[in-house]
């Protein structure tokens, strides 16, 4: 790692390399490789190989540092863990587009994982714990899976696409921005998927 770009902000590095200097790229390349990582690890969720996952992550934070506009964009930081994320989805969404997604986590559809202020909470218990005798752990995953299947069932595709970026601990703002959608749309559409789920839970 080049020492002399340490004291630098990101922003200053940009410019750096609008002007020319092109060691900027793999600084920053290797700078956020750790959050290319961190990122591929809560996507991974979904249903992708990491490995998989990261390329696409490197790519999209390559996008970053190419398309990063300090002028009209956020912090730099911001803007690469954006295009991270919106990369990895969208390469999931390609692989995913023929098969149901398999979730291989028990999750809370209810609890509020992401980092928004804003965010709600229902208070709704979590899908059940994995139970440490075999027999009861595939009965648990088989429900799950059941359970899981019947919601799919029911939710519109943008709805299906919000539930996949909250169970990787999205809040409503961050899903806006990686589908491009107002923070408005994203929330609502949490609060129909939450209406929904209960009503099927209620059964």
């Amino acid at each position: 790692m080049n020492s002399k770009y340490i004291p630098m902000s990101d922003e200053e590095l940009i410019m750096m390399l609008r002007d020319g200097d092109r060691d900027v790229e793999d600084y920053l390349c290797n700078k956020y490789k750790d959050l290319v990582r961190r990122l591929a690890g809560s996507m991974y969720i979904l249903g992708a190989e990491k490995e998989d996952l990261i390329q696409e992550g490197m790519i999209g934070l390559f996008k970053a540092v190419r398309d990063y506009d300090s002028g009209r964009d956020a912090s730099f930081i911001t803007f690469a863990n954006l295009c991270i994320t919106r990369q990895m989805y969208n390469a999931i969404q390609s692989s995913n587009r023929e098969k149901n997604i398999p979730l291989n986590t028990y999750v809370s559809l209810f609890k509020e994982r992401g980092d928004d202020a804003e965010s709600m909470d229902s208070g709704m218990d979590e899908l059940p714990d994995l139970s440490p005798n075999p027999e009861q752990e595939l009965i648990d995953k088989e429900n799950v899976e059941e359970l899981l299947g019947r919601i799919y069932d029911e939710l519109s595709p943008f709805e299906t696409q919000v539930l996949e970026l909250h169970l990787t601990g999205m809040g409503y703002i961050q899903i806006a921005k990686v589908l491009g959608r107002d923070e408005k749309s994203a929330d609502n559409a949490l609060q129909r998927i939450r209406s929904k789920i209960k009503k099927i839970v209620d059964k």
